[in-house]
């Protein structure tokens, strides 16, 4: 009898299917297309899930699955699986980051090209028996600007291939310095600038907070007229109302779209103008990038089954299991602690000291650096970023890390401090363990808390005035939004303090506007932790 079960419930090539029914020891159940219902009824037999987008691993899947150990992602999006809930129940959850980069900029290429010269168009009014020479006048991309926003593993492949066809390439990314995008041979730019100077601009970042509608009609706006709009990432970056509006105005000359906020996108309107061309999610989908993730994450998966090893996870670092449970507490703690750091630094990340204070500084620290240069990193890169690539990515991003030791503190000694320096910023975090598990934040910059870092987490900095708790508190009662803890910390000899507030659910954007009307209310940041 096999010792493993793993159940493959999406579409997966043929090489990777082939490779883990080849394994020893491991019985696998192919089973595409399995709806919700029949997912959680069969999970509960398997110790592996293999899927690729379509499986939706929800909390309720979760539940059901009594003996999952592992869910691999053949793919690098992972915006279909709990991972926190797939976390506390143990559960590791890997992906594939590296197999479909090239294709995806490849596809990015491909339609700069067939946007430019209008490929599909012709290639239908052709098929139509027509033969409309001048309708289809289009243009070199030759000695023209491509402005990129977002500059990680697809954007960088981009940019070498636009350079090799002559383009001038101007780059924005807040976590890279203008020096480190000149080593690339691109151009730094800020955001504004980039619209206003060019003739293309495609988006090559993960869907957050910071990047949904990055592209709106007020980005639009300040566009060359005629501009070229490149959508190969995720659906959400761009507006699509607001780039239906531009196009139909004529501001944007065209615009080619891989990805749309909600798919398959049924009677979209933009699908009806002329000067769109879209394809369905097809960055990924050439043969060799879904045989490349296929056999990398089966791979994965074969090698932690049988041996225990673990690779590209985005929620466990390798370690084996008496250490794992010794330094889980504190990988937890990094890794929110990094998450703050980067929330609440403006800029690209320069030098990173982390210090350990007491018990942790005897413990095995490295995996524990890992976690936080991964918490670091995860608003940036979102799912592209795990414990294994954390560090190469901080080392190719030219972030200086240093680690200290001191055996007490000021005031903890069992604490992690955590200070990140940007070119135009600096911030210092200290967290702990509270009891034996639970990671508390206890100071930010001078401000001393004791904070819970879960959820949705509103910072607010305002000065020590009678009253302005309370109009907080009435404000986002007013909009249908619970307060699940408040944290105060005040600095007495500038009268200045700092409110972190945990949400049931996010803040939006004119709720936060809404504060920051209120006389004593100077900044107000929202967090995902």
């Amino acid at each position: 009898m096999a010792s493993f079960k793993v159940l493959i419930s999406d579409h997966l090539h043929s090489k990777g299917l082939e490779l883990l029914e080849s394994a020893e020891e491991i019985e696998v159940t192919n089973s595409p297309g399995l709806s919700k219902e029949e997912l959680i009824e069969a999970i509960p037999a398997y110790n592996g899930l293999v899927i690729r987008s379509a499986t939706k691993v929800t909390a309720e899947v979760i539940a059901a699955a009594k003996n999952l150990k592992v869910i691999a992602r053949a793919g690098i999006g992972l915006d279909n699986v709990d991972i926190p809930e797939a976390t506390k129940r143990g559960i590791i959850v890997m992906n594939a980051p590296d197999g479909n980069v090239v294709s995806t900029a490849e596809h990015t290429v491909a339609m700069l090209f067939a946007v430019s010269r209008n490929i599909p168009q012709a290639n239908s009014s052709m098929k139509q028996g027509r033969w409309e020479k001048k309708k289809f006048q289009g243009k070199e991309i030759y000695n023209k600007t491509l402005g990129i926003i977002g500059l990680g593993r697809i954007g960088k492949v981009v940019a070498e291939r636009a350079r090799g066809l002559g383009m001038n390439v101007l780059a924005f990314d807040p976590y890279l310095s203008p020096d480190q995008m000149e080593s690339l041979g691109v151009t730094y730019s800020p955001l504004n600038s980039l619209f206003m100077e060019s003739d293309y601009i495609t988006v090559h970042t993960p869907l957050t907070k910071e990047t949904r509608s990055i592209i709106n009609r007020r980005a639009i706006k300040r566009m060359k007229d005629g501009v070229f709009i490149l959508n190969c990432a995720r659906g959400g970056i761009v507006n699509e109302d607001d780039l239906y509006e531009g196009l139909k105005e004529g501001k944007v000359a065209a615009a080619a779209i891989d990805v749309f906020e909600n798919e398959p996108p049924e009677d979209h309107p933009l699908l009806t103008l002329d000067n769109v061309i879209a394809t369905p999610h097809l960055g990924a989908s050439t043969h060799e990038a879904q045989e490349a993730v296929a056999t990398d994450v089966v791979r994965q998966i074969i090698d932690y089954m049988k041996t225990g090893t673990i690779r590209n996870a985005v929620n466990v670092p390798s370690l084996d299991g008496e250490e794992l449970m010794l330094l889980s507490p504190h990988l937890n703690l990094g890794e929110k602690l990094g998450m703050l750091a980067t929330q609440i630094t403006r800029g690209g990340l320069k030098k990173v000291v982390i210090e350990y204070v007491g018990e942790v500084g005897r413990l095995n620290t490295a995996p524990v650096t890992v976690s936080i240069l991964k918490g670091l990193l995860t608003p940036m890169l979102e799912d592209g970023v795990n414990f294994v690539n954390a560090p190469h990515i901080a080392k190719e991003r030219g972030i200086d890390v240093r680690t200290a030791f001191k055996e007490e503190g000021a005031y903890y000694n069992n604490a992690i401090i955590l200070t990140t320096t940007t070119a135009s910023d600096q911030s210092r975090l200290v967290g702990t363990i509270f009891g034996k598990r639970q990671p508390r934040l206890v100071r930010i910059n001078a401000f001393y808390v004791e904070a819970a870092m879960e959820g949705h987490v509103l910072l607010v900095y305002n000065m020590d005035t009678p009253g302005v708790i309370g109009s907080i508190g009435e404000l986002l009662g007013k909009h249908g939004i619970n307060i699940a803890t408040m944290d105060v910390g005040r600095v007495l000899d500038s009268g200045q303090n700092i409110i972190l507030l945990e949400t049931d659910t996010p803040v939006p954007t004119d709720v936060k506007r809404g504060l920051l009307d209120f006389p004593h209310v100077n900044q107000v940041v929202a967090l995902e932790l």
